[in-house]
Parts: C-alpha cells; structure tokens; sequence
C-alpha cells in the first residue's frame, strides 16, 4: 500500500531541520527516529533527545497518499534521500511491519518502530511570557554570546545562555568565570524581570534554524521549558533549573585606558602569530604590549619558539603588559561581525573590557592569565 508519493525535496528539507538533536547514541532506540505524520496532505516531521524537541510540516498533494502515523532511523531515511537525484520522486509503502522506499529503480526497506511509543513532549500549562521578535536579531542575540559557556561544568546553569527581559530589553548572557559576554536589544514587551537559561545544545541547533532576516519568531516561556515558533518550525526545549550569577558584577565600571582596533586586522595578527602559541588551550596566552601609538603582539610556546607582531593605535596612557588566552579573543573576533572593537582596561592585573565603538549593546570581559 503507497503511503505517500511526492517529490525529495518535500521530504528531505524538513528532515534536515528536525534531524541536528539526534544523537549517534541513544539509550532508547525510538530517540534515533523520526516521527512522520501524513494528515491530508500536511506531512509533519518530528525528533527528540527528551530534553528537546523539534517539529516540522511539509505540504504534498493529496491525491492516493494515505493518512499514516510511523517512525524509522531519521539517519537512514536522510542518507538514502541525499543519495537520490534532486529531482527524483519518491514513494514510501507499508509492507510486512517495514517502510518501503521506491526511486526509480532504487529500493529501500527500513525498520519501523511504533509511533504510539515515540515520546513527544507537550506543555500544558499556560505560558508565564510571550515574546516577539526578528529571527535575525535573536540570531545575533545568541550567537555574540554562544562561545562564552561553559561546557560541562559542575555548575550545570555555567552550561546555557541566560535569556532576560528587563524593563523592555531583551538581555543574553553567556560565561564560564574566565570571560563573559554580553548581547542586549529593545523589544516590544511587558515583561519585567523574567529569565530563563537555555540549554547550550539549544541555543547550537537554534542558531543553526534562525534565518539571518526579520521573519518573526515567537518565544513562549514557561516554568520548566521554551516553545520557539519560527518559518514552519516549532522547537520546544527544557531550561536549566539554577540561579544564574549577577553578571553585572564581573563587567568592568572604571576601565579608563582605550583604544580602537580594526577586527579583522587584529584578528589576522592573532591568527599568525598564533601558529607558535601553545596546543594547549588552557596554557594558549598572548601577550599584548599596550604602548605610545602601537600594540605588540608575542606568542610564545614550551619549545621557546616566539611570534611578534605590531598593530598602530591611537593610544598615549601608560605602558601596560597583557596577558590574555588567545582563543577567548579570536572566539570573539570570529563572531562578533563590526569594523571595530574597543579595548578598555585599567591595569594589566585587572580584567579587560571589549566592546563596540558607539554602542552599548554588547560587552565581552576576559579575565587576565599568567605566561
């Protein structure tokens, strides 16, 4: 019995956007499937880790394709369809308890697993905040603060983005206590002091999904979980349960010494010099010679190999020395997409301040390191 016949494209985008929160091991086999659902033509796509869920729908035309409820391995069902021609069309049929997919002359059985046992998560309770905005800008949100958690920390509320809404400000906050970043915007919104920490593997799939455009996307916050909808997609996940650290006292307020650097530019420097930097990322310093009119930039390893660089700067304060791991930096300059960047500091013992020349939307704080 044919099941649905439509073409790939119907079947294998949807499958690409529900497919990022499988793991390669499940404890539970269900959790490597797929959920499908055909109901009059609206094809729905659904996959969880239990902590996390996301659902699609595709639209094919009813014609014979019959309603159907299953779930195969979402893995073998994406690799088979990425192993068919663009524009091949696709049938799937019921037959002795397996999904049968024909293509032309091509064949494929798979098992399947009773849709009756997939575990969806749902949510009940009415929602304690709604939130809208551009896709683009909660994309930006997160990804200026996504490299700065934590990850695996015993101190499990280390390991999300804090997500805030303060007096009409949407706030994302991301830290492991060696550095922090900070990524605000205005919104349209009545919440007043409400936060939630998202999970890290949310905020990687969520920057994977979000379109770099202002399409809305819709945030219902809840006690225990977020319900994201967005261009046909509908990601609910579980927040981590934990008090998040009063960020605002690691973000330095007497930083009185300044300059400006081009990122690109000062990201090229970093990159060269380095190639002689530590393999270890703990132990993967730079230091930065902070002088009249000029940055010097040394990376030096176990092995007394060194690299040194110079950058011009309008800068005529006192000389400073500074160590900092070089990751921290490149991870920022890598993410954060302006012209310029602006140091702020106070002595070589304290922590540096960065931030965006004009703005006060977004602060990165890296705590010093010994060489």
């Amino acid at each position: 019995m044919i099941l649905i016949k439509t073409n790939r494209d119907n079947l294998i985008k949807p499958l690409q956007m529900v497919a990022g929160i499988v793991e390669k091991r499940q404890t539970f086999p269900i959790l490597s499937n797929v959920l499908i659902e055909n109901n009059e033509g609206t094809v729905r796509f659904l996959t969880s880790d239990s902590e996390m869920q996301i659902e699609t729908t595709s639209t094919v035309k009813k014609g014979k394709n019959q309603n159907f409820s299953l779930t195969v391995s979402v893995k073998k069902l994406l690799d088979i369809l990425r192993s068919l021609d663009p524009d091949a069309e696709v049938s799937f049929l019921k037959k002795d308890e397996k999904l049968q997919i024909k293509s032309g002359n091509s064949q494929f059985s798979l098992q399947m697993l009773p849709a009756g046992d997939f575990p969806t998560i749902t949510e009940d309770n009415e929602s304690t905040a709604v939130i809208s905005l551009p896709q683009n800008t909660l994309r930006n949100l997160l990804n200026n603060v996504q490299y700065a958690i934590a990850e695996q920390d015993i101190r499990y509320f280390l390991n999300g983005v804090l997500l805030s809404v303060e007096n009409g400000e949407l706030i994302t906050v991301g830290t492991d206590t060696h550095r922090l970043a900070f990524a605000s915007t205005q919104i349209q919104s009545n919440e007043v002091n409400l936060s939630v920490i998202l999970p890290r593997k949310t905020v990687i799939e969520l920057l994977k999904l979000l379109k770099d455009d202002k399409t809305p996307v819709s945030i219902e916050i809840f006690s225990k979980r977020v319900i994201l909808s967005f261009s046909n997609i509908v990601l609910l996940s579980k927040v981590i349960d934990g008090k998040y650290p009063n960020f605002n006292r690691a973000i330095p307020t007497q930083n009185d010494k300044t300059f400006d650097l081009d990122r690109l530019s000062f990201l090229h420097v970093l990159q060269r010099v380095s190639i002689l930097s530590n393999s270890n990322e703990l132990l993967k310093g730079v230091r930065l010679l902070i002088s009249n009119e000029k940055l010097g930039v040394i990376c030096k390893n176990t092995e007394q190999e060194e690299a040194f660089d110079e950058i011009a700067i309008i800068y005529s304060d006192n000389d400073i020395d500074y160590s900092l791991n070089i990751t921290y930096l490149t991870d920022l300059l890598n993410h954060v997409s302006v012209d310029t960047i602006r140091f702020a500091f106070s002595d070589a013992a304290s922590s540096v301040l960065i931030t965006i020349p004009g703005r006060d939307d977004f602060k990165y704080v890296i705590m010093p390191m010994r060489i």
